[in-house]
């Protein structure tokens, strides 16, 4: 029925009414479907130029024998620059170094890769948690505010063994770190 043709008085159209309610909602949800997919395809694309994490490959066959973690080079030390950085590796079932000594409030730069299986640590009472997964290092700052000792579990399962995979960091005053490390070797919580 045409708009014109209705008398005045006479109630509206009701198909009509109705018809174009759903176009202005089809069009809103064709609108909210292409912006969805435009988003995709940007993400997509920006994510396969730039990947979001674990860019940084490692050879998970030899990096105990060449390379950033061999065993001598594992634990907290302070680079050239000033930067405090504590490399560790997770195997089936421990973290070496079993206990990592850094300074408080201090960026700290975790450096970590795993040989074998996906694992994963949490710090007790901090915001630090990371996966570590054989062939990528995975990279993390943080500050503990507070000196003490916090446990760092593997938070991924990893096989039979994982409820025993623990490790401890200790935090220390600053001034007391930078004195244990002027001699130029990795800290640990057994060296005095």
């Amino acid at each position: 029925m045409n708009a014109a043709a209705v008398p005045p008085g006479a109630p509206p159209d009701s198909h009509g009414v109705a018809a174009a309610a759903e176009r202005r909602w089809a069009f809103v949800v064709g609108i909210i479907i292409v912006l969805l997919v435009a988003m995709m395809i940007f993400t997509g694309l920006q994510w396969a130029a730039m990947p979001p994490s674990r860019v940084e490959t490692i050879d998970p066959r030899n990096l105990h024998v060449t390379g950033e973690f061999v065993e001598s080079n594992l634990g907290t030390s302070v680079a050239p620059d000033g930067r405090v950085i504590a490399r560790l590796v997770a195997q089936q079932y421990s973290f070496e170094p079993q206990c990592i000594v850094v300074p408080a409030e201090t960026p700290v730069t975790f450096r970590g890769t795993s040989t074998d299986a996906v694992h994963g640590f949490i710090v007790g009472t901090t915001n630090a948690n990371v996966m570590l997964v054989p062939g990528f290092v995975a990279t993390f700052t943080t500050t503990f505010r507070k000196t003490g000792e916090h446990l760092m579990p593997c938070h991924e399962y990893c096989g039979t063994g994982h409820e025993a995979m623990w490790a401890r960091v200790q935090v220390i005053a600053l001034d007391e770190f930078l004195t244990r490390t002027r001699r130029g070797e990795r800290v640990s919580c057994v060296s005095r």
